[in-house]
């Protein structure tokens, strides 16, 4: 559990990989007590951002923002190159909390209409990130990416993705052009017999997994879905929940604010409360983060008139 198991169906052009998360996605919504159907969406984005992350060809940091008019306004899922998740759902009154919902849904009747936002931020440090912005289009959030990575990609993808309060799982499988897929195979296979309805025949297999068999063993899965079909399964990659605290980091933006501003917060209250909303931590700074940001307070030199 928690990791992305890639895998290869060597007579064939196609790649796939399983993602499973377990404690890190309990870790990643505790305490936020999400209705059911939020939480179910909010733990899709998390199994397919991992998904997503782990095929970038160069690693980076990734961030997906999908935002709408519905129930639910805002769903943010970030991961960086080590597999590192964090993310966080809001409802149409500016919360994380709670919000009645029916207990079966489309993503439509949640999201409403909105919007699909990419970020990504490779380790070029002098490298602007690189975003992308679509409708949403899809009845489910498995649609919706399969829509988004046929644009981006050009290459036909299909997704099941599947969220509860104890698993986050994701099945992907992606068609590959030929060269790439001898590529993968590492000179394996001198030529790979090439099969017409292939990519037809794996789909409709695929078509039978039931949620809660996403959670099983990979090896497991992946025999009792395509029993005719030689797979090879790569060594899996950790998934994590990373979230500390980074005090460091809300002193820094503090100090851009500057002196005076800080002081008139400080006038208006005993102390600065700071929320980071992602990660759900709170953060609170007396009058002491005056010296601690800029330092002793310089008085101005005088000037004697004669």
């Amino acid at each position: 559990m928690d990791a992305v198991h890639r895998f290869l169906f060597e007579d064939l052009n196609i790649r796939g990989a399983l993602v499973q998360l377990g404690p890190a996605w309990h870790e990643l919504q505790a305490v936020r007590d999400y209705e059911a159907p939020v939480r179910s969406l909010l733990g899709e984005l998390a199994a397919i951002t991992a998904i997503i992350a782990s095929n970038l060809k160069s690693p980076g940091r990734l961030s997906f923002h999908l935002r709408g008019d519905g129930p639910v306004r805002l769903l943010v899922m970030d991961c960086d190159e080590q597999l590192r998740l964090r993310g966080l759902a809001r409802t149409a009154d500016d919360t994380p909390a709670a919000v009645p919902l029916p207990p079966t849904f489309c993503v439509g009747d949640l999201l409403g209409d909105g919007h699909l936002l990419l970020t990504l931020q490779t380790n070029a440090a002098t490298e602007h990130p690189y975003q992308s912005h679509v409708p949403l289009e899809g009845d489910s959030l498995a649609a919706i990416f399969e829509h988004y990575l046929a644009q981006s990609e050009q290459t036909p993808t299909r997704l099941w993705l599947a969220a509860d309060e104890h698993h986050a799982c994701g099945l992907f499988l992606q068609k590959l052009p030929d060269a790439l897929h001898e590529g993968l195979l590492n000179g394996m296979h001198e030529d790979c017999a090439q099969d017409a309805d292939g990519w037809n025949r794996v789909q409709l297999l695929a078509q039978t997994v039931r949620p809660a068999e996403l959670a099983l063993p990979p090896a497991t899965l992946l025999s009792r879905l395509f029993p005719d079909e030689a797979v090879r399964l790569f060594d899996p990659r950790p998934v994590s929940h990373h979230c500390p605290r980074d005090e460091q980091k809300v002193l820094d933006m503090l100090r851009t604010l500057g002196r005076d501003e800080i002081e008139a917060a400080l006038a208006d209250a005993d102390a600065i409360a700071i929320h980071d909303d992602i990660c759900n931590h709170e953060y609170h700074f007396g009058r002491e983060v005056l010296q601690q940001l800029f330092g002793p307070e310089t008085l101005q030199p005088s000037h004697t008139l004669h």
